[in-house]
């Protein structure tokens, strides 16, 4: 009975981190995923995928799927390494040495200490949790209950993770964070305490407070900021790419159809690939071992994504409807009506994790009426001194920049005077603030715009 539970969590987990990885992929970010995979899987059919073999080319077909197999290198859990591919700097001028990632750099170092399967699925799985900064920063319980996988074996895995290099991924918070670093260097003075209960007052330069509550000299905890300011808060930070210049294209479309707003997957509902009928059709037929075997493996390769695929669409497409519910203005009146909205409020909506949002919508775009849009643009906190329905930070904006457009050019009007403006229209800003706005904008004070 354990053994059969054990068999479920594995299958289980290899879903889940299918699911977690194209969830944060864009559309351009699947279909290049979707075309390498293809090349490596001859059971994916794209919709420009050559004709499959004829039933009787049978000799050339297994020759072909051998060589395939021989040639494998899509299915990263089975991936080995030599120990120079461990250090990014060492595959420079290699054809991948830029474009090494943090998920890449972890799983082959899990793959150097040779866990047991279940433990390497657990481990690979909360790898492609962790946000790009290296953090964790989903709850072990929040996984657990999602993946029906056991708090404990999480907690197992999470220990494994947090001995990887660069030392402090896996944290929860920053304190997490450097506190691991400091114990990776071996260090046992008051560095140690500050970074677990005294991060805060650190921060903001309060040396003789922490002095007093940890009874040292105001020297000491000078010398342990200056150890602490060598640490890394951001360990997953040197692996992010360099944006890439690319034109983004929808992922979702939203229309108004009967005064209703309604959105749509762009595809429409059609899946990111076909799993080949040939090939599936091949599998009942052929007596060939190795070949079904192979043709087995790679079946349940395809499925496997065609699910997390179908996650991702819905998980995608929950979120926007949510998003255009309550920026519903936006999509009527434009940019000033937008509202401030947070992910948690979406997160709580939709009974996910906050960070589940967030890769949902990272480098996502909408297409409406009034043009193209990263998911994110919709969210933004709330400013001035109200609460309720104070306006967002690009709505105040957008505010600020209407009432300079439509100033005597002869008399321009002083931040003062925009901030009385503002509030006069419900957006009730500091002086100070309306002029970091202005200078976002680029636009020069009042004495710079004077015709």
């Amino acid at each position: 009975m354990m053994e059969l539970q054990q068999t479920q969590t594995q299958k289980l987990s290899q879903r889940q981190l299918l699911s977690v990885e194209l969830l944060r992929l864009g559309v351009l970010e699947l279909n290049a995923y979707v075309r390498e995979l293809a090349q490596e899987n001859p059971v994916i059919e794209l919709e420009d995928s050559p004709a499959p073999p004829q039933a009787d080319d049978g000799d050339e077909l297994l020759s072909r799927l051998r060589w395939l197999e021989d040639n494998d290198s899509q299915n990263w859990f089975y991936q080995r390494f030599s120990d120079d591919e461990l250090d990014p700097l060492a595959r420079i001028g290699t054809g991948g040495g830029l474009e090494e990632t943090l998920v890449s750099f972890l799983s082959r170092q899990l793959d150097r200490l040779k866990p047991d399967e279940d433990t390497r699925r657990l481990v690979e799985y909360l790898i492609r949790c962790l946000d790009d900064d290296g953090y964790l920063r989903i709850p072990l319980e929040e996984l657990s209950r999602q993946g029906g996988i056991a708090l404990a074996r999480l907690e197992e895995a999470l220990s494994v993770l947090k001995t990887l290099e660069p030392a402090g991924v896996g944290a929860a918070d920053l304190s997490q964070c450097l506190e691991l670093q400091l114990e990776r260097i071996g260090e046992t003075g008051p560095a140690l305490d500050i970074v677990r209960d005294h991060i805060d007052l650190l921060a903001r330069r309060h040396y003789r407070a922490i002095a007093g509550k940890l009874n040292i000299t105001v020297e000491q905890v000078e010398g342990a900021q200056r150890t602490i300011r060598e640490l890394e808060p951001r360990p997953g930070a040197v692996f992010q790419r360099m944006e890439q210049i690319h034109y983004p294209q929808p992922d979702l479309l939203v229309e108004e159809l009967d005064g209703c707003l309604t959105v749509r997957n762009a595809r429409g509902e059609r899946p990111p690939f076909q799993v080949s009928r040939y090939y599936r059709g091949l599998l009942t037929q052929t007596e060939d071992k190795e070949v079904r075997t192979y043709l087995t493996e790679k079946l349940r390769q395809a499925e496997n994504v065609l699910w997390a695929a179908g996650q991702r669409e819905s998980t995608l497409l929950r979120c926007a409807q949510v998003i255009v519910e309550r920026q519903s203005g936006f999509f009527r009146a434009g940019p000033e009506a937008l509202v401030p909205l947070r992910m948690a409020e979406v997160a709580q909506a939709l009974e996910l994790h906050e960070s589940t949002v967030s890769r949902a919508v990272r480098e996502k775009y909408i297409q409406c009426s009034r043009g193209l849009y990263p998911l994110n643009y919709f969210f933004s906190r709330a400013v001035g001194v109200g609460e309720g329905d104070s306006p967002s930070t690009a709505a105040a904006r957008k505010l600020l920049l209407r009432l300079i457009d439509g100033e005597d050019k002869g008399k321009p009007l002083s931040d003062q005077q925009l901030t009385r403006l503002l509030a006069r229209e419900g957006c009730a800003l500091s002086r100070r603030t309306v002029a970091k706005y202005r200078g976002e904008l680029g636009i020069p004070s009042a004495a710079g715009r004077k015709a």
